[in-house]
């Protein structure tokens, strides 16, 4: 079976997927199993919010991930490689500099991505595996830089919105002390919830179908939720969440020191410093649009990709 490999450059996180594709049968569509997935956080988009640039420091640490997996892809037999990447690199002024490290290290460049194109391929990713008898579907991507909403009821969207605000930006505009007071455990929350009001405009009057929560802080929360000794994509994978549950995660997690959080179960140590502005803005759209659980996909762009390059079209 050809595999093909696709590359997520992310405002936190870097993340690989090499897949093997198999013909469906007549009238389906091809399917793609794993071979090898790989995520590692560099946070290329430390700082950018505040000074519009990428850090040199954070352009060599992501170039070298990059790099890895592509030689881990090409080792692996793939074809093709789709490398994309989003907020940090839509918004640096500089983002010339980390495509030409890229092109050097990695003989590739990252496509840059819209908001609009990222919703569209994180869509396609939770239709595929959770779209078939939901009706309508909603879908959230809190990303490090940005966060997409996605509305729908088949293989594309309906609607969808991206958003400038993300847990590292979020995290980075608050600066709350460590651990985090009552003012800015509540600032996360007002900042949040203003920045989805736009994304709650296309769900006038709520919406009945089922959420979906994509990315890193999602699977994250699921992960010290279910107290995880180690993640493990099969348990997180459509495990649902509900607000109630979040809710009780976000005081304590807002409890806590950085260092206290990385030592959490189920905690991706790198994540521990922006995780509880993530689940604010979490949170924050549950309310909005009016959900009271959402689905966790361990899925998203690099998935979406895949289909969309390396699919039937």
């Amino acid at each position: 079976m050809p595999r093909y490999a696709t590359i997520d450059i992310g405002t936190n996180t870097v993340l690989l997927l090499v897949a093997a594709r198999s013909a469906g049968r007549p009238g389906e569509q091809s399917s793609f199993g794993p071979v090898v997935e790989r995520a590692e956080i560099t946070r290329l988009g430390r700082g950018v919010d505040r000074s519009g640039r990428l850090e040199p420091r954070a352009i060599e640490d992501t170039v070298k991930v990059v790099a890895r997996f592509a030689d881990e892809a090409r080792t692996l037999g793939a074809e093709c490689i789709a490398c994309v990447a989003t907020s940090a690199a839509r918004d640096a002024a500089n983002g010339a500099s980390f495509f030409d490290a890229a092109r050097a290290a990695a003989g590739l460049v990252p496509e840059v991505i819209s908001g609009d194109e990222e919703a569209r391929l994180v869509w396609a990713s939770a239709w595929r595996d959770f779209g078939e008898g939901a009706g309508a579907l909603a879908v959230l991507d809190v990303g490090g830089g940005s966060t997409e909403v996605c509305l729908g009821d088949g293989p594309r969207p309906r609607a969808r919105r991206s958003l400038q605000i993300g847990a590292v930006r979020l995290t980075e505009r608050i600066a709350p002390p460590d651990p985090p007071d009552t003012a800015a455990l509540s600032s996360l929350r007002l900042r949040a919830g203003e920045a989805l009001q736009r994304a709650a405009e296309l769900f006038p009057g709520g919406l009945s179908g089922r959420l979906v929560g994509v990315a890193g802080t999602v699977t994250t929360l699921a992960a010290v939720e279910r107290e995880l000794p180690v993640y493990d994509a099969g348990v997180v994978h459509g495990a649902e969440l509900t607000r109630s549950a979040l809710e009780g995660l976000y005081a304590r997690l807002g409890a806590l020191t950085t260092a206290e959080r990385a030592r959490l179960r189920g905690m991706e140590p790198k994540r521990a410093d922006v995780i509880v502005a993530g689940c604010a803005i979490v949170l924050e759209a549950m309310r909005l649009l009016r959900f009271d659980r959402l689905t966790v996909s361990d899925r998203g762009v690099r998935w979406g990709l895949m289909y969309d390059r390396f699919g039937d079209g």
